[in-house]
């Protein structure tokens, strides 16, 4: 192999100039070429590239220049494209569309009956037009002259000794014989009475008979000789009687390729086909009406799976997406563009489907725009979500806040829950997109929706989102809202979900004690100035060493204390006026014969004891500081509904009747 890519490249570098690449070898039937898989330099696309060796062919010159000529000349969407030909005194060189031996895809039987029917009727196409408009005879139709194309589509090639029968010196004529393996395929009159005899017969005569060669090859995988013509097997039985009267050893009574092709087209006959009828269907659709197109998208919708997938991608699809775009297609249209969009790689999908999609956004048509979120299959509305990754980076703000969030907003309570998951990383990808002043709102609303979901994946969804979107909250919102809906997770029912819970906590408390960290250790006012800088006596509300065993109930005390002191205004009973500093001395005096390791319960009821007289009038300082006891239930509405939570249901104590007024104690925070 090395040996022939060198000799090749010596060739071609003493020769005109070959602006294509030779790669590997492939294999074919016996012919006069050798096939290489090639590309363009220019631009890297993929060619096929057709070789003869002149100085090892020489007899045979002759049908490669003439198959380089009808190559040229003879256009037509079933015969092979060529893209450039270079011919020297040592070799000749055709480029072509990449293409298969159709060989390839007979020994392994990888073709549908309905795709065999549909090659079939391609091929017959194009001998109609050799036959007919061309005036032509191919000479050597039959498998290894047939090839596939990247879309899938059966192409003709072999043009070795294709002819026109108004030439004298057709090269048929003297040539016929040489071509390779020209004996198994030759029609019996012309085996008897030599190639010269084509001209005495009708010109359709040998083209039919190596058709209905064909037809045996295909559904049976080899035909060995004339032996064999006549015989059905494997064919199919709408197709028999026509193909017997293709391979009629009378050349006057044979059937041309052209009659065949128009009984197989017959209402029900067996070239009436969904595909078939696809094929015919599609390079118009634009131009269809409504009715017409309404038709031919259900006759896609009839197609199996196991027809032609190339195909469908590189001819239906682009089809499709020029109706969607400038044909009126509509949305039932965008909806099957979609469905086989779902077989395409992520490269072919950027290449051909995105840059349609991001221009269908500014579509009149504000069915296009939306249909994808709300479609009817559930495969549309999923990869409607996961294109909005791709095309974020092309909508405005005012379109991404509004009606974007809005559609993601309703697949995120989808029913199925693959749709409710993709939705959920989808928004932790595009929450950079997303504006200030709604980002916060609207992810916190989101993940925190999807941690409470039944499906698994999504609430690990929800805990990755939260963890990688953590910058986006600011420090409240991570300590009021976030890390309290977090908590419940940590003994989900699945070890996945709790072990991802314990990360998204850690972010968050890193992100917590990070922030507590710059905050001031205290927002209380300092002493006032007539307050002595120092007393031998301790205060109340001042931790003693001997306090330091007490209990967490012994420091809220403190703190409770400390607002005491600290508070400005009087507190005026009627018939007494009491202040702060009376209030401590007389605390002072009651607990001199007390030990000072009292439990921290006697502590506050001797510090919030006021002396039996009922207070009439208090002052407005006073009044504040004590009515600060129900604010706290304020502060509970920006964690919902918390009626179902008993941890904040807290019993109440029944109070004994006794003459002294006795004050509620703030709960710590």
């Amino acid at each position: 192999m090395d040996f022939l890519k060198s000799a090749v490249a010596s060739a071609i570098s003493k020769g005109p100039p070959f602006p294509y690449t030779f790669g590997d070898q492939v294999d074919i039937d016996q012919s006069i070429w050798k096939l290489y898989n090639g590309t363009k330099r220019e631009d890297g696309s993929n060619c096929s590239i057709f070789s003869f060796d002149v100085s090892a062919n020489k007899s045979r010159l002759p049908l490669a220049k003439n198959a380089v000529k009808k190559l040229r000349t003879l256009r037509h969407p079933g015969v092979i494209k060529v893209l450039d030909t270079v011919e020297t005194d040592s070799y000749i060189y055709i480029a072509t569309e990449r293409v298969v031996p159709l060989r390839w895809h007979i020994k392994r039987k990888s073709m549908s009956p309905e795709t065999l029917k549909w090659g079939l009727f391609s091929i017959a196409q194009t001998i109609k037009f050799i036959n007919d408009e061309a005036s032509s005879v191919h000479g050597m139709l039959r498998v290894g002259s047939i090839y596939t194309s990247e879309s899938g589509e059966w192409r003709v090639g072999g043009f070795e000794v294709l002819s026109n029968m108004n030439d004298t010196e057709a090269i048929i004529y003297n040539y016929g014989s040489l071509v390779p393996d020209s004996r198994r395929y030759t029609p019996p009159e012309l085996t008897n009475s030599g190639w010269d005899s084509i001209k005495k017969h009708p010109i359709y005569a040998t083209d039919a008979y190596n058709y209905g060669t064909l037809i045996f090859e295909i559904f049976n995988g080899d035909f060995t000789g004339s032996e064999q013509a006549g015989q059905t097997k494997n064919i199919p039985p709408s197709m028999q009687s026509s193909y017997r009267r293709l391979i009629n050893s009378s050349p006057k009574a044979r059937l041309s390729v052209g009659h065949f092709l128009e009984q197989g087209r017959r209402n029900g006959g067996f070239f009436e086909t969904p595909l078939i009828k696809l094929t015919e269907g599609v390079d118009n659709l634009g131009m269809k009406t409504e009715t017409e197109r309404e038709e031919f998208l259900s006759d896609l919708d009839e197609l199996s799976n196991d027809f032609p997938e190339d195909y469908f991608k590189m001819k239906i699809l682009p089809e499709l997406l020029k109706s969607v775009e400038f044909g009126g297609g509509g949305p039932k249209v965008f909806s099957v563009v979609m469905k086989i969009s779902t077989k395409l790689t992520d490269d072919d999908f950027e290449a051909k489907v995105t840059p349609v999609v991001v221009r269908l956004f500014s579509s009149p048509d504000r069915a296009i725009r939306v249909t994808g979120f709300t479609d009817l299959a559930p495969v549309v509305r999923e990869q409607t979500v996961k294109a909005v990754l791709t095309i974020i980076g092309k909508l405005s703000d005012r379109t991404i806040n509004g009606e974007l969030l809005k559609y993601l907003a309703k697949t995120s309570n989808d029913e199925q829950p693959g749709i409710r998951t993709n939705t959920t990383i989808c928004l932790g990808k595009i929450a950079k997109n997303l504006g200030v002043s709604t980002r916060s709102k609207v992810l916190i609303a989101a993940f925190t929706r999807s941690l409470r979901d039944p499906f698994v994946h999504a609430r690990n969804a929800a805990l990755l989102a939260l963890s990688v979107t953590a910058d986006s909250f600011n420090d409240d919102d991570c300590a009021n809202r976030i890390l309290p809906v977090l908590c419940p997770c940590l003994i989900d029912k699945e070890k996945l979900i709790r072990d991802q819970t314990n990360k998204t906590m850690d972010v968050y408390l890193q992100r917590i004690r990070k922030s507590a960290a710059a905050m001031p250790d205290t927002v209380l006012p300092p002493p006032t100035t007539g307050e002595p800088a120092s007393s031998s006596t301790p205060r109340m509300s001042t931790p003693q060493p001997s306090d330091a065993g007490s209990s967490w109930a012994g420091w809220a005390i403190s703190s409770f204390t400390n607002k005491l002191a600290a508070a400005t205004g009087e507190i005026q009973p009627s018939g007494a006026t009491i202040t702060p500093d009376a209030l401590l001395t007389s605390a002072r005096q009651e607990n001199e014969p007390r030990r000072s390791t009292q439990s921290a319960t006697a502590l506050h009821r001797q510090a919030v004891t006021s002396p039996a007289i009922t207070p009439k009038n208090t002052s407005s300082a006073g009044h504040s500081y004590f009515e600060d006891a129900n604010a706290g239930e304020d502060d509970l509405e920006a964690w919902g509904d918390m009626e179902e939570d008993s941890f904040f249901d807290a019993p109440s104590e029944s109070t004994p009747k006794t003459t002294t007024t006795s004050s509620t104690v703030t709960p710590l925070r």
